[in-house]
């Protein structure tokens, strides 16, 4: 069975998105977290996006190696997310590219059956889309990016659930600037 992880920026109130999706509370990533970031990247076999994080990837790492002042580690990341498949869920967005696969049907169904094949580790993002797949119990590890800033509502990164569900801590990392990160994987 494959691993499933979702991780994300948060803010210390435990935000993905402000209010109206403002992700600019999280500011530019230090170049130690991008080069975390991307270490996880590499890592995934699949990569599964809800719609809006989809649109945000798509609208700037397709590209992102060729943009003037691209590090090694963004013109790392931009192949990479070129060249890692990907499958959307959404209702509304009508074509992908880039090794994507669209889904528009099922979200818990596709991602129960791509959990059950073969292949390496999976990665999920999207608050809502982590939200149903969390809500079924599919999710095997979280890690959590916390940025020391408050913003007082908006996309939460934890969804309301039926029942307790158990970690155990796995890792835990301070970036620059007050920024930690916390792993976690499920007990089961």
């Amino acid at each position: 069975m494959r691993k499933l992880i979702f991780g994300m920026n948060l803010t210390l109130d435990g935000y993905t998105a402000a209010i109206g999706d403002d992700i600019g509370w999280s500011g530019a990533p230090s170049d130690e977290l991008f080069q975390w970031w991307l270490d996880q990247e590499l890592a995934y076999a699949l990569t599964l996006y809800g719609r809006k994080l989809w649109e945000a990837m798509s609208s700037h790492w397709p590209t992102g190696d060729q943009r003037p002042g691209a590090t090694p580690a963004e013109v790392a990341f931009a192949r990479n997310w070129r060249d890692t498949p990907k499958v959307v869920f959404s209702s509304t967005v009508d074509q992908v590219g880039w090794n994507t696969r669209l889904v528009t049907g099922d979200a818990v169904a596709e991602i129960t059956r791509l959990k059950a094949g073969d292949g390496g580790p999976m990665s999920i993002g999207g608050a809502t889309l982590a939200a149903a797949a969390m809500r079924a119990g599919l999710i095997d590890e979280y890690a959590i990016v916390t940025h020391p800033v408050l913003v007082g509502g908006g996309t939460p990164f934890f969804t309301a659930l039926d029942g307790w569900v158990n970690l155990n801590l796995v890792e835990t990392r301070t970036f620059p600037g007050g920024v930690v990160l916390t792993r976690y994987e499920t007990r089961r």
